[in-house]
């Protein structure tokens, strides 16, 4: 199972992007941590587990390739204060997705459905779709 917060495990450009939108958030004084970024189908599928059959509320719709994770173009995130997460500071993550947009990524804070404060995601304007399209193709 590979849940990862490395930015070396994004694709380049997402990472750069990912590095900017830290960059940025620090120039205003929010410090972020990352908290995941590439993650492989056992992992998604474990988490979409949450809610469903394992105890928890649940943390996303998606399943192993299902998510923009698996395909390296997707990270979560965190504000911190003093060191601490500040998972209901919902304020404060609104400002880190206006700087994530800033830098040119997509923020699911905007989504209208299952909106996810702490989600960014650079698909350079694939679909989920085109992601598992392009993974069958390189597997032939």
């Amino acid at each position: 199972m590979i849940p990862s917060r490395k930015l070396s495990d994004l694709l380049p450009d997402v990472a750069a992007k990912c590095d900017s939108f830290i960059r940025a958030c620090a120039d205003e004084g929010i410090d972020v941590l990352i908290t995941s970024t590439y993650r492989d189908n056992e992992s998604q599928d474990a988490l979409y587990a949450v809610g469903r059959v394992k105890p928890g509320r649940k943390v996303t719709n998606a399943r192993g390739g299902e998510s923009l994770h698996n395909y390296r173009v997707a990270f979560d995130f965190v504000p911190l204060a003093h060191g601490k997460p500040m998972w209901e500071d919902e304020k404060l993550f609104a400002r880190c997705g206006e700087i994530a947009e800033h830098v040119g990524l997509s923020w699911a804070g905007r989504w209208v459905s299952f909106k996810e404060l702490a989600h960014c995601q650079y698909t350079e304007g694939k679909t989920i779709a085109d992601f598992q399209k392009e993974k069958l193709q390189s597997n032939t």
